[in-house]
């Protein structure tokens, strides 16, 4: 393998880091290291779980401390590994960067169906709901406390992939690919991060009348690495295709896990020279469009959390 670079994995709670960095682990031949398992260890041995050693740390800065610097002295090794941190990204600096993101309920089904243990131990989905949206948000202002560094800004990483309904295999083989140039590699050498995201979770940004069945079918049994990339935005937690209706509506109606995106801006990044990504997201996804959207395709987008909810008047 020509590619000498460490590939480290972040993301959701919930997201499958885990599992995907064993498998990529086994595939390519590199020795994983899970800082997860770490931190889990460490809240064991002090009797708390892992969100109660999380909001410890908030006050304790000699947890992060430790936990940080033998990640930078696993960084600074030179050994070409799979790392599975959340903040792996921030000290690996010339490895490949991966995001793992997936839906809240899904993140929390997951969890909830773990083996119960002393750490991690949820009675019912809105508890693990709760406590995995607790746990994100406190590793989040430790690490811009800290470091000024922000897990949830995208262009932290080479790559994000969408794990909500994607399965194991498909999450791994598409890193794979895009680890090893086989796909998205133009994206990734000039306008990272490349985007693969579940065609169900991306919201339009106009109001369509119909389905363009013919295009649809051209595309049946297509892979990732066929398909043209959607222009996104992002905004909060959400996506949202910029250019590119058609081809989302096509991914959704082959029922694809996975499509890839060209990410244009997030957050106050500009759009056009009015609109940043929020103001755009704001402006544009509306209730009409998304009930166009889901009466053509029978589905039902939730409504986006990060909107105003006078946007989403009659869909609360």
């Amino acid at each position: 393998m020509s590619n000498h670079r460490s590939v480290v994995i972040n993301g959701d709670l919930g997201s499958g880091k885990s599992t995907v960095s064993v498998e990529l682990s086994k595939r390519l031949g590199l020795r994983r290291i899970s800082v997860g398992d770490m931190y889990r260890e460490m809240a064991q041995r002090r009797g708390m779980t892992a969100l109660q050693l999380n909001l410890h740390a908030e006050l304790d800065d000699a947890i992060d401390s430790a936990v940080d610097n033998l990640q930078s002295e696993i960084a600074q090794s030179g050994e070409q590994l799979i790392v599975d941190s959340r903040l792996a990204w921030f000290f690996f600096h010339e490895a490949f960067k991966v995001h793992l993101i997936t839906e809240p309920n899904e993140a929390a089904r997951r969890v909830l169906a773990r083996p119960h243990s002393e750490v991690e131990n949820y009675a019912s989905m809105a508890e693990a709901k709760r406590e995995l949206h607790s746990r994100s948000e406190s590793e989040r202002m430790r690490f811009l406390t800290r470091y000024g560094a922000d897990k949830y800004r995208l262009r932290n990483y080479d790559l994000v992939a969408d794990s909500t309904r994607a399965n194991p295999d498909q999450v791994v083989s598409a890193v794979q690919a895009a680890f090893e140039g086989r796909l998205g590699a133009e994206i990734l050498r000039e306008r990272a991060p490349l985007l693969l995201l579940d065609p169900m979770r991306v919201y339009p940004t106009r109001e369509i009348d119909f389905a363009d069945e013919t295009l649809a079918q051209e595309l049946a049994g297509a892979a990732p690495g066929d398909l043209e990339p959607l222009t996104i935005g992002h905004s909060g937690q959400d996506y949202y295709v910029i250019d590119g209706h058609r081809r989302l509506s096509a991914a959704v109606q082959n029922g694809f896990h996975l499509v890839p995106g060209l990410l244009l801006a997030e957050n106050e990044e500009s759009v056009t020279n009015r609109l940043s990504a929020n103001d755009y997201f704001r402006a544009h996804v509306t209730s009409a469009v998304i009930e166009a959207w889901d009466r053509v395709h029978k589905i039902e987008l939730p409504v986006p959390a990060h909107n105003p909810p006078e946007v989403h008047a009659g869909k609360q």
